[in-house]
């Protein structure tokens, strides 16, 4: 996990206090934004460590085999078992069982799970002998499961098993210090896809990555990143590279005229300061006004020189960039944050 915005440095302190205990925790998260990643962190900062971490995603198994895939079944339970199974939970034992899009489970097999939480006790199919497991589970969903609870799809009790500790995982949209930090490390990560001769993001690629509302959040950077690394015939990666041009960018929901120009005003501000690496002279001149204007504009819309201009330190244009030394880490605030 990688981040040094505010919002992600509060996300990394609430996964050390939830790691050091054994309670449930729920995370919630849109679709793309790391939940599986944020509750491995969670795994690995626990005394649970050197134990397995398995993960299921409730809504990718088909509901005739969610029962015996979670809780295992004897041979002859059905036609079919010719072999007892270990389901995951028990296969689980000491360690992490990670439930995506858990308001996918079933109704019949959420009692099933209630028990287990409460008891800490399963039964295989088919099977009549209870048996204990030590077992910490996460559950994660995109969906309200409050309201799922208002509907009947999801049952009260079990929701408020899970619901003991809460982690929220910020949507990319509101993490925009970081998404340059982001592109560059997945550059790195994948580098032995790219062609020798592609060195980096020029500046105007990196200005639209940051106006860019992401709606599918990190998989959609990750997935942009790495087509345009594959793709681009130019030492700098283009917005046309990722897939991003400026009538994308300017995709925000504005409720009002008045709200569309400022969103469209902060586009030409931070494009044009990012085009001329934050030299206010230069963007002032740029857009035909005077410092005096552009510093106000830049307060009026919160563009913080400082921050924005840091970007990843150490990256060199038309080089290749090297990972920012002012990068947080999750591992990094094992010893408190910095």
């Amino acid at each position: 996990m990688v981040g040094n915005s505010p919002i992600m440095k509060e996300l990394f302190k609430t996964i050390h206090k939830v790691a050091v205990v054994d309670a449930p925790v729920f995370i919630q998260g849109e679709s793309g934004t790391g939940k599986e990643l944020t509750a491995r962190a969670i795994h690995d900062e626990s005394s649970r460590a050197g134990h397995p971490f398995n993960a299921v995603n409730c809504g990718a198994l088909p509901t005739n085999l969610i029962q015996s895939e979670l809780f295992g079944h004897e041979k002859g339970a059905f036609t079919g078992a010719s072999q007892r199974k270990i389901g995951i939970i028990e296969n689980t034992e000491g360690g992490t069982l990670f439930l995506d899009e858990i308001g996918d489970l079933p109704l019949e097999l959420q009692v099933n799970l209630l028990r287990f939480l409460e008891n800490h006790t399963i039964q295989r199919v088919g099977g009549l002998k209870e048996i204990e497991v030590d077992v910490r589970v996460l559950a994660a969903t995109h969906v309200d499961l409050e309201k799922a609870v208002e509907k009947g799809s999801f049952r009260e009790d079990l929701y408020h098993r899970l619901n003991v500790l809460q982690v929220r995982i910020p949507p990319l949209r509101m993490r925009g210090e970081d998404i340059e930090v982001l592109a560059h490390h997945f550059f790195h990560q994948f580098a032995n896809e790219k062609s020798l001769q592609v060195t980096g993001f020029n500046k105007e690629s990196l200005a639209l990555m940051r106006l860019y509302e992401w709606p599918g959040n990190i998989r959609e950077l990750i997935n942009r990143v790495r087509r345009a690394m594959i793709m681009c015939d130019h030492h700098l990666i283009r917005p046309t590279d990722l897939g991003l041009e400026r009538r994308h960018c300017a995709s925000r929901h504005a409720e009002s005229l008045e709200e569309a120009r400022d969103i469209a005003e902060r586009g030409v501000v931070l494009a044009s300061l990012t085009r001329n690496s934050f030299n206010i002279q230069h963007a002032a001149r740029e857009l035909g006004i005077s410092r005096v204007t552009l510093y106000r504009l830049m307060e009026k819309h919160k563009v913080n020189r400082a921050s924005e201009a840091q970007g990843p330190k150490g990256k060199v244009e038309g080089g290749t960039p090297r990972e920012a030394p002012n990068v947080l880490h999750l591992s990094s605030l094992k010893k408190g944050p910095s």
